[in-house]
C-alpha cells in the first residue's frame, strides 16, 4: 500500500509512543526535533498532518504555509500554543491528549506537597552549604490533616486517592461533583469557602476560565489556615501570584509549591523568586517517561483517525456537518450554546443528565445542536479549550452526563424553539430559546417564568420578592457600580409572591456586586451568566 499521508512531528516526541502510526503503512513520518530547523519549514508545505508539544508555536503564519495540512496534534492537554481560530479558518482539525499526564500531574503534585510539609528543599540547600541544622528544619506529617480539593475531576481525583493512602481527610469543591462520584472517590463535598478556610493543604485541579482567573486572591489567602500551604500544578493564573508571595513574606501561609506560572518561563522580576517556604518547578506536570509515551499513543491514534478514517471525536474546532450547513443554522447553534451555558449557572448541585428538544424548520439539526448546548453546558466546567462540536458529547458521557433529544412539533409561537432540560441532585430546571425571524434570538422561559431577552453578554439572573421598589434597588445598586442595564424583564406567577428577574448588563459583574444583590432584603438568589 502506498504512503497516503505525511505527518511532521516535532519537539522530541516519543518515539514509542508513535506506534499507531509507524504500524499504519499509509502514514510516512517527518520527525524534526527543533520547529527553528530550516528543515522544518521546508517540510510544512507537504504534510497532512502536524504533532506538537508545547515548545512549537502554531500560528497563522505557519499554517499559511501549511498548504496540505488538515490536522494538528498536541500531545499533552492545553493548546494556548495553537491558534485555535486561525487552523479552524483554514479547515484544519486541532487535536488533544488530554488523559495521558493524568497519573503524572497526580505523582508532581504529592511530590510537591511532600516537599513543602518536609522542607526537602531548603534542607538540601542547607546540608549542600555545609551546614547540619536539623532543629530548622521541623516538618509535619500527612496523616490526619485535612487536604482541600478545588476541582475533583480527572487529575484532582487521582490526588485524592494518593492523599487518603497518606491517612488525609479530603475535602473537595467541585459544582459538578456528584454524590454519587464523590462516594467513589471517598471525599466529602463543600463549598469553596469551606475548602479554602478547613484545609491543612489547597490542591488547585481547575481549568483557567473566566470564573476560575485570580480565584486564589488575597482575600482567599487570608481566609486559610495560619500555617497552612498551597500547591498548584494546574494552571498559573488561577493564584494572585503577587498576594501569595505577600502572604508567605508575612508568614501567614506555611508554605507553596508551583508549577504553573501567569507568566512562563516565570519572568525575571516576579516576587515569586524570592518568596520563602515556596517551591518552584518548571511546568513539570507531564514531564515523566510514561507520561510523554501515553499522550504520543493518544494524540498518535488521534491523528491516524483523524487523517485515515475521518474520525474528529478528539477534534477540539472541527464541526460535523457542511459548511453551508453551519453556516444556515448558525443563529440556531449559537443559541443553544448559550442556553447550554445558562443551564450550567443556574444548575443546582451536581449535573445528572441533560434533555434537549427541538421544534424547527431543519430536519438534521437536532443532533448538532445538542453538541452546541453540551458545548456551553461544559465550558465552565472543563475549560472553553477542552469541550467543542464534536468533542461535547464524549465529554459529557465522561463526566457520567447523561443526554437526550427529543424532535417536537412545530411551535405555535416561533419558527425555531429550543428547550432544555437540565438535570441536577437538587432538581430539575427547564428553560427555553427562540428564533424571532432567522437571526434575532431570545430567552422566553426560566424556570416556570415566561421572560423575553437576548441572551448576549452578562446576564444576573433575580429570584426575589414581589414587592414595589425591588426594580427601582437593583437598578439603584447596579447604578452605583457603574454598571449599565441593557434590558431588564421582571416575571412573576402571582401578585406578592415569587418573581424572577433577567437583568442584561453591560460589561462584567464581579463576586462584590453579587454579594451585594443579595444583601437586598427583596433578593433571595442572584446568578450572574457571562452568556458571551
Amino acid at each position: 500500500m502506498s504512503t497516503e499521508f505525511r505527518v511532521l512531528i516535532t519537539d522530541k516526541i516519543s518515539d514509542s509512543g508513535l506506534e499507531p502510526l509507524r504500524g499504519d503503512s499509509r502514514f510516512e513520518l517527518i520527525k524534526i526535533d527543533d520547529s527553528s530547523e530550516p528543515a522544518f519549514n521546508e517540510a510544512l508545505p507537504t504534510v497532512h498532518g502536524l504533532i506538537v508539544r508545547s515548545a512549537t508555536k502554531v500560528h497563522a503564519e505557519m499554517l499559511e504555509k501549511a498548504t496540505e495540512l488538515r490536522v494538528v496534534g498536541r500531545a499533552g492537554v492545553g493548546v494556548d500554543n495553537i491558534d485555535l481560530e486561525a487552523a479552524t479558518a483554514r479547515g484544519v482539525a486541532v487535536l488533544n491528549a488530554p488523559a495521558g499526564n493524568t497519573v503524572s500531574a497526580a505523582e508532581l503534585t504529592l511530590a510537591l506537597i511532600l516537599s513543602m510539609v518536609r522542607r526537602v528543599v531548603e534542607a538540601d540547600a542547607s546540608v549542600r552549604r555545609g551546614e547540619w541544622a536539623r532543629s530548622r528544619f521541623k516538618g509535619a506529617e500527612l496523616r490526619g490533616r485535612i487536604l482541600g480539593l478545588v476541582g475533583a475531576g480527572r487529575i484532582g481525583g487521582e490526588v485524592a486517592k494518593r492523599c487518603r493512602a497518606f491517612g488525609m481527610r479530603v475535602i473537595a469543591y467541585d459544582p459538578y461533583l456528584t454524590d454519587e462520584r464523590a462516594e467513589e472517590l471517598r471525599v466529602e463535598r463543600a463549598t469553596l469557602d469551606e475548602v479554602i478556610e478547613g484545609a491543612d493543604i489547597l490542591s488547585l485541579h481547575v481549568p483557567l476560565t473566566d470564573e476560575t482567573r485570580g480565584m486564589i486572591d488575597a482575600s482567599a489567602l487570608s481566609r486559610m489556615k495560619k500555617g497552612a500551604f498551597l500547591v498548584n500544578v494546574a494552571r498559573g493564573g488561577v493564584v494572585d501570584e503577587a498576594a501569595l508571595a505577600t502572604s508567605l513574606v508575612e508568614g501567614h501561609m506555611g508554605g507553596a509549591a508551583l508549577d504553573v506560572y501567569g507568566n512562563e518561563p516565570l519572568e525575571e522580576g516576579s516576587l515569586l523568586r524570592d518568596a520563602p517556604n515556596l517551591v518552584l518547578t518548571p511546568h513539570l506536570g507531564a514531564s515523566t517517561t510514561e507520561a510523554q509515551e501515553l499522550v504520543a499513543t493518544e494524540i498518535g491514534e488521534a491523528v491516524r483517525a483523524a487523517l485515515a478514517e475521518g474520525d474528529l471525536t478528539r477534534a477540539l474546532n472541527a464541526p460535523a456537518i457542511s459548511g453551508e450547513a453551519l453556516r444556515a443554522l448558525a443563529p440556531l447553534f449559537d443559541l443553544g450554546r448559550r442556553l447550554g451555558r445558562l443551564g450550567c449557572a443556574l444548575a443546582r448541585g451536581g449535573l445528572e443528565g441533560i434533555e434537549i428538544r427541538y421544534a424547527g424548520e431543519s430536519d438534521e439539526a437536532l443532533r448538532p445542536l445538542s453538541a452546541y448546548v453540551l458545548m456551553g453546558l461544559l465550558e465552565n466546567i472543563l475549560g472553553e479549550d477542552q469541550v467543542n462540536f464534536v468533542s461535547a458529547a464524549h465529554m459529557a458521557q465522561q463526566r457520567g452526563i447523561g443526554v437526550s433529544r427529543a424532535q417536537l412539533t412545530r411551535h405555535t409561537d416561533y419558527t425555531e424553539f429550543v428547550e432544555i432540560v437540565v438535570k441536577a441532585e437538587r432538581g430539575d430546571l427547564r428553560f427555553a430559546g427562540a428564533l424571532l425571524g432567522e437571526t434575532h434570538s431570545r430567552i422566553v422561559r426560566i424556570g416556570d417564568f415566561h421572560v423575553d431577552i437576548v441572551p448576549a453578554g452578562t446576564l444576573i439572573v433575580l429570584r426575589n420578592h414581589d414587592v414595589p421598589g425591588v426594580i427601582g434597588r437593583v437598578g439603584t445598586l447596579l447604578g452605583d457600580h457603574q454598571i449599565n442595564i441593557a434590558e431588564y424583564h421582571q416575571a412573576r406567577q402571582a401578585k406578592g409572591g415569587d418573581a424572577l428577574a433577567a437583568v442584561a448588563v453591560d460589561g462584567d459583574v464581579d463576586a462584590a456586586v453579587r454579594a451585594a444583590l443579595l444583601q437586598l432584603d427583596e433578593v433571595s438568589k442572584a446568578v450572574v451568566v457571562r452568556l458571551g
